[in-house]
């Protein structure tokens, strides 16, 4: 199982408390980042995200009054910080940041910050969970909402030697069929997809992210 440890960022760049906003823009702008942790010896004590510190830039409109004031991170970080162990799953980790509307959760262990996992993070995971770089192919494919459906799906892809890159199941909002979604490790499933049709398997969608090859004609 995913973990937080496995797609959090190890490397995190934080300031005190006692450290100006000026400061805390620069270190964002500096490393393209968008939230930094406020620590006091060794502990997480704060977070402070690019658009509090736009909220005490100057009034100017000039780029030299767009820069924060000086105003201490201790007096205008948010304190009340949600944070997550490194041993928490990836999922629970994406229902914190999807239901709390935040941008990132500070990863903290035995009261030490260890890391930071960003929505950033997550988007590089999904895209990583679901083989979506490189070439490839979505089908999607319909089929009874029966136990063993998903495995004489994906033996008829194995018939046909096309890696699986990774596998969805649409939610069963119909009583006698649910969607099943491959992510296959080609850029032409034409074969595939008529093996699963002559398997009496309903194709709905097929899309592919590479020009079609002959491999699979």
């Amino acid at each position: 199982m995913l973990r937080v440890r496995d797609s959090m960022t190890r490397d995190v760049f934080t300031l005190g408390p006692e450290a100006s906003a000026a400061e805390a823009w620069a270190l964002c702008n500096d490393h393209n980042i968008r939230h930094v942790p406020v620590v006091e010896e060794d502990r997480l004590v704060g977070l402070v995200s690019d658009r509090d510190l736009r909220d005490v830039r100057g009034g100017g409109g000039d780029r030299e009054s767009d820069t924060p004031r000086w105003v201490r991170l201790g007096d205008m970080m948010t304190r009340n910080i949600v944070t997550i162990h490194p041993l928490d799953t990836i999922e629970h980790a994406a229902r914190e940041i999807y239901d709390r509307k935040i941008g990132c959760l500070p990863v903290v262990a035995e009261g030490e910050l260890v890391g930071i996992i960003t929505s950033a993070d997550m988007m590089r995971t999904l895209i990583e969970l679901v083989g979506a770089r490189g070439r490839g192919s979505w089908v999607e494919v319909e089929v009874p909402n029966e136990p063993g459906m998903l495995a004489d799906v994906t033996d008829v892809v194995r018939d046909r030697k096309v890696n699986i890159a990774g596998i969805f199941l649409g939610p069963a909002d119909r009583e006698t069929n649910r969607v099943v979604v491959l992510r296959l490790e080609t850029g032409n499933p034409a074969g595939t997809v008529r093996a699963l049709e002559d398997g009496g398997y309903r194709v709905t969608t097929v899309e592919s992210s590479a020009e079609p090859t002959l491999e699979e004609a």
